[in-house]
């Protein structure tokens, strides 16, 4: 099977212990993440051969994150070093009605200082099926907006399948840009773009047009969602599948948890979930579109299958403490399958 490339920052999280404020804390536990490494990672865990491109400082810190990927078999032999720093985020996790909390340190970061050129994209796109990037990426800075760009021009020069996660975060768009110019051209290259009820607003100011879309109760509609999808198609005639991810934040320790698919003609609507004690939701999308692409290869005739086994993945992710999803394939189909009951097994 050829690799699949993912192309973004991993960070440290400096996460406080349980449920406790940052004014409580005394202490973080740390665990390496990132959007694309998420991915790369969840990827790597179903058996897919993945490498993933980033820039590392040359030291003890940028050493730690690369071991970190490499206990989870992810790729390596593509990252570039230099710089000085790895970048930060710290994690409040919320419960009941107080929402999580996240706080980014990460300006000049070894990533951010990527620059168009550094990465031999043609050496790395050689035995390659699929590039997937973030909106993430992008928005760290004017040059890896650039950098991200050649690569996703090599990979469709190439033949490459692209996807992106439009990842809206406004905390990291900082520096001087047109961000709707910037996305716009990115996602034009896309073949599949996934995004939350809420990404292609922020981004692109396309709306549901439905009046009745409910995005913070438990009823998230997902035929309210239709539209959206329409109205990507039509902005960006490339792509093949859009796809959203549904969650109705009940409270930050419940949320109801979905997703559609639409690929120009159908649309495919998930299971719904009742996620009733979050572990930990970050990388809970990331989670997502790992398994969107891992049932996309896998059933590639099969929208629903490829939908239902996405949704299953990341449902299963919220149950684990960390970014990444460290489920197995069978403990996805189980899920898929009915099987929600957590009995032991022995």
């Amino acid at each position: 099977m050829k690799n699949l490339i993912t192309f973004g920052e991993i960070m440290m999280r400096l996460a406080t212990k349980g449920y406790l404020r940052f004014s409580q804390a005394n202490s973080f536990d740390i665990i390496y993440g990132g959007g694309e490494a998420n991915v790369a990672i969840s990827l790597a865990n179903f058996g897919i051969p993945v490498e993933f491109i980033t820039r590392l400082p040359n030291n003890d810190i940028g050493q730690s994150a690369l071991m970190e990927l490499r206990k989870h078999n992810v790729g390596t032999k593509y990252i570039i070093e230099g710089g000085e720093r790895l970048g930060l985020y710290f994690l409040e996790t919320g419960a009941v009605n107080r929402a999580s909390k996240v706080i980014y340190d990460r300006s000049n970061s070894a990533m951010s200082q990527i620059e168009p050129g550094m990465v031999d994209w043609e050496n790395i796109f050689k035995n390659a099926q699929w590039f997937h990037w973030t909106g993430i990426t992008p928005a760290i800075s004017k040059s890896a907006a650039d950098a991200c760009l050649e690569a996703i021009k090599i990979a469709s020069e190439m033949g490459i399948t692209i996807s992106t996660d439009l990842n809206y975060r406004e905390k990291l768009w900082k520096y001087d840009c047109d961000r709707e110019k910037i996305m716009t051209e990115l996602t034009s290259y896309c073949d599949i773009i996934l995004g939350n009820e809420e990404d292609a607003e922020k981004h692109f100011g396309i709306k549901p047009e439905a009046i009745d879309v409910n995005k913070n109760g438990k009823n998230v509609k997902a035929e309210s969602f239709l539209s959206v999808c329409e109205q990507m198609l039509n902005k960006f005639p490339r792509a093949k599948k859009v796809i959203i991810t549904l969650r109705g934040s009940i409270s930050a320790s419940h949320n109801v948890w979905s997703g559609i698919l639409f690929d120009g003609e159908n649309m495919f609507k998930s299971k719904e979930y009742q996620i009733t004690h979050i572990v930990d939701r970050v990388g809970g999308g990331d989670s997502f579109m790992a398994g969107l692409i891992y049932g996309l290869i896998h059933f590639p005739e099969d929208n629903q299958m490829a939908l239902d086994y996405a949704v299953a993945a990341s449902c299963l992710k919220h149950t684990i403490k960390g970014d990444a999803n460290l489920v197995t394939i069978a403990e996805v189909k189980k899920l898929m399958s009915g099987d929600a009951s957590g009995r032991v097994v022995r």
